[in-house]
């Protein structure tokens, strides 16, 4: 019951303070022509963020506008995400969600919005596979191969760490365990950059991690990649095979991030909003940053975004379900 009525106090709360960033409704058809807000469910400094702040400079130069970041983080991403959906619909309130909340909807007993009814899909603006990383010191086999054959010679004795339960990282380790018929243990971390020390400190063997957050330490060598999620390899990453090369073809994890606005948002605002967050994660500045972090924009908007939602929203209902997986 504390934590019931502690989180509708600070739904309260923030929802009092996004009173100052909401607008008379009307056409928009010159949009934006005052700063835009948009709403990213996580703390500052984190993934989410990574992605929002550079494309918001961008979108901020190529308008003449600014896009307000307004971290809003609490209940893993849900806090955020109901503010967003009820934020006044006129164009200028945005939010910057990511895969966390395809799989939410199977998580949580009671949301406060619906993800597919309260907000409007806009752009996908950038995608980071996840990578197989392992501890080098823990996990002696050098190749793919050659852990499997550890993995499956040692059922439940390989522990994996994650960000949390429900994350992207701990579903990634069950659908891995789907697919390959394996066995390995979850050890649920609280955020995923605990979860990427211990790995480093050898207190669990492997991880399926961001290629994003792991890149550095794969380069450094205190952790091996062993695997890259999804259809081919990362440019970031060129001598790593991908899943599918290694017999998983269905095995695409990736972290993802997209912008949503309030439903009911006009038409012509949405447009417009779409066609200039394109134009800034197709600068070279915004590509240089998601370069180094071994993302891509894949450049889906409206109703292909919109398709791309309710196929991961189904496919992690799949994953959770089948894995039983429950929050703490």
């Amino acid at each position: 019951m504390t934590c019931s009525i502690s989180r509708r106090t600070a739904l309260g709360a923030a929802l009092a303070g996004l009173a100052s960033h909401t607008f008379p409704l009307h056409a928009q058809s010159t949009w934006p022509t005052r700063p835009v807000n948009m709403i990213v469910p996580f703390p500052a400094g984190g993934g989410t963020d990574a992605f929002a702040r550079p494309m918001a400079t961008q979108f901020s130069k190529l308008t003449g506008r600014q896009l307000v970041i307004d971290n809003k983080g609490g209940a893993g991403g849900t806090l955020g995400a109901t503010l967003a959906a009820r934020a006044t619909p006129d164009g200028y309130n945005l939010f910057m969600g990511a895969v966390h909340h395809t799989i939410a909807p199977s998580m949580y007993p009671k949301l406060e919005y619906d993800l597919e009814k309260d907000l409007e899909p806009l752009i996908l603006v950038a995608s980071v596979p996840q990578v197989l990383v392992v501890n080098p010191s823990k996990v002696s086999a050098t190749n793919f191969a050659d852990f499997l054959k550890l993995v499956r010679a040692n059922p439940g004795k390989l522990n994996y760490g994650s960000a949390g339960n429900g994350t992207s990282h701990h579903l990634a380790g069950e659908l891995f365990k789907q697919q390959t018929r394996t066995f390995i243990t979850h050890i649920a971390y609280r955020g995923a950059g605990p979860a990427l020390g211990g790995l480093i400190a050898g207190d669990v063997e492997m991880m399926f991690d961001g290629l994003g957050s792991s890149a550095a330490h794969i380069q450094g060598g205190r952790i091996k990649a062993l695997m890259v999620s999804g259809e081919k390899r990362n440019a970031a990453l060129p001598d790593v095979p991908c899943a599918a090369e290694l017999g998983l073809p269905d095995y695409t994890v990736t972290t993802w991030y997209g912008v949503w606005a309030p439903k009911g948002t006009p038409a012509d605002a949405q447009a417009r909003a779409i066609e200039e967050l394109r134009k800034a994660c197709q600068t070279e500045d915004a590509k240089a940053v998601w370069g180094k972090q071994g993302a891509s924009f894949p450049d889906l908007s409206g109703a292909q975004f919109d398709a791309f939602i309710k196929g991961e929203v189904r496919k992690w209902a799949q994953v959770v379900k089948a894995s039983g997986a429950k929050l703490d």
